[in-house]
């Protein structure tokens, strides 16, 4: 008899909970619950100007103008880079004299090594236009405060 009630207990843990637990734990199946589809930004218009992304730390301006002047007359390569370390984000863009070029140094630079780390180069995307700013500091402190 008292196996009987050890197996009845057994069973009783291993069968799933109801109750605040079991609402918690449950997996649902409503659409909110489910992930979206990625959704892909449309393709970039053809430009003379090109986005890198995957920059090493340590690449610069001329590290990146000599790896893309294979491909073209570049007009001008900038690594964007923190104010404070003064690294790289990771990103910058190169700026070809002409749309010919630009698509030889995408075709030439995508995907491949640069300061040992991959790059991904494609034409870059117009920036968003921002919301109109305040007039005055954006720290919420006036500067008549300090004197």
């Amino acid at each position: 008899m008292a196996m009987k009630a050890a197996a009845i207990k057994l069973k009783a843990a291993a069968a799933p909970s109801t109750g605040f637990r079991a609402l918690l734990f449950s997996t649902s199946r409503f659409p909110f619950n489910q992930p979206s589809p990625a959704q892909k930004p449309p393709p970039a218009e053809p430009s003379t100007n090109l986005f890198v992304s995957g920059l090493s730390k340590r690449t610069t301006n001329e590290g990146l103008r000599g790896a893309f002047e294979k491909f073209g007359n570049v007009v001008d390569a900038k690594v964007v880079c923190d104010r404070v370390s003064g690294f790289s984000k990771g990103f910058g863009f190169v700026r070809y004299a002409t749309l010919q070029e630009a698509e030889a140094g995408i075709k030439g630079m995508d995907g491949q090594f640069l300061d040992g780390w991959v790059i991904f180069a494609e034409y870059a995307r117009p920036r968003n236009p921002s919301p109109p700013t305040q007039n005055g500091p954006s720290n919420g402190f006036s500067s008549t405060n300090f004197r």
